[in-house]
């Protein structure tokens, strides 16, 4: 195995933090973890994301609390829909698409002005536009909503198709020049919102084989040349090599899933495991330990949960949530405390 330079960053993060998490498919991967022990996180408040000018508009309507509009969503397969928003928020009511999208712009506003971390996972360099032959209806809240001078979204572009007619979009490969101006206008826009915020990169690992091998490599390229450029640029700026600890580390089929795009959960954990060691600080490091034999006791399925043992067992977990609570009152164990105390006593 090959081994690889992890730099830490001067001042590691903590479960005293807020943490921001935005990108591709395999950020969920990081947030999900971070959330399973107890880390104060919100991820994706407009769902996956995978270009940089996507992200960078999702960031900036942050920074200015944007609130959509009726006139800004589309309706196609009888349902109201964003462009700029996973389907989670879509429904067949538009006042209730508008009421999920306005709620989570609203909660980002207010999380990331809190925020000491932004971890940014950037998947591809190729965005989509819509083109003429979509419905002219469709085009809605598209190509013209200009939040600043910095990033806009030009050309009608999406960030997510729904599933629409291919025909309605056209691929673009963004270049070197595209991605910095979206990312470096955005970077300085977050630093007036939130001065204190922190901004970690990471380059998804996973493989967009169907834009093809080669163009997906030039992809990758484009985003790994810009982010270490802007990592060079400014304090503040950090990159953690989650594309190379599986390209180049890994380097093996054995952790793809069977469609050889998506790492495993064997790779999964590994670049896990290096996130905690490099960019948790010590004191979380041993909370987390902790953390986790509660989380494993909690998801224990006893065959007999009426016996005497099991029910020590439960006991045993409550008092131990307990004692960590006191130790560390800002820690989110309210759930866990619920749960053995319930099942510890009950008739």
């Amino acid at each position: 195995m090959l081994d690889i330079n992890l730099p830490s960053p001067p001042k590691k993060i903590g479960y005293r933090d807020k943490i921001m998490i935005v990108g591709s498919c395999f950020t969920e991967h990081i947030g999900d973890k971070l959330q399973e022990l107890k880390f104060s996180v919100l991820q994706n408040p407009n769902g996956i994301l995978f270009d940089p000018r996507s992200v960078a508009y999702s960031l900036v309507s942050y920074v200015h609390n944007k609130q959509y509009s009726k006139e800004e969503l589309f309706y196609h397969n009888e349902i109201w829909q964003s462009w700029q928003h996973h389907s989670r928020f879509s429904h067949i009511d538009a006042q209730a698409c508008l009421e999920l999208v306005n709620a989570s712009q609203q909660e980002a506003h207010h999380f990331l002005k809190e925020a000491e971390w932004l971890v940014i996972t950037l998947g591809s360099a190729f965005s989509y536009h819509l083109t003429e032959q979509s419905p002219v209806d469709c085009r809605k809240g598209v190509g013209h909503v200009k939040t600043n001078e910095y990033v806009d979204v030009p050309g009608g572009e999406v960030a997510n198709c729904h599933r629409a007619p291919a025909q309605w979009f056209y691929k673009h490969m963004m270049s070197i020049e595209e991605i910095h101006t979206s990312l470096d206008g955005c970077i300085h826009q977050l630093w007036q919102f939130n001065p204190k915020l922190k901004i970690l990169f990471t380059i998804s690992p996973v493989r967009h084989i169907r834009d093809g091998v080669v163009e997906n490599n030039r992809s990758k390229a484009r985003l790994i040349e810009v982010v270490h450029h802007l990592v060079n640029k400014f304090d503040g700026l950090y990159y953690f090599p989650a594309y190379e600890l599986v390209i180049d580390v890994l380097r093996d089929y054995r952790f793809y899933d069977v469609d050889l795009v998506h790492p495993n959960y064997a790779a999964t954990e590994f670049i896990l495991e290096k996130f905690l060691q490099n960019y948790i600080d010590e004191e979380s490091g041993k909370i987390a330990e902790d953390i986790k034999k509660i989380i494993t006791a909690r998801k224990h399925r006893a065959f007999q949960p009426e016996t005497k043992s099991h029910k020590e067992f439960l006991k045993s977990n409550l008092v131990k949530t307990q004692d960590l609570l006191k130790r560390y009152p800002f820690l989110q164990l309210e759930e866990e405390l619920e749960y053995f105390s319930q099942q510890a006593f009950a008739v």
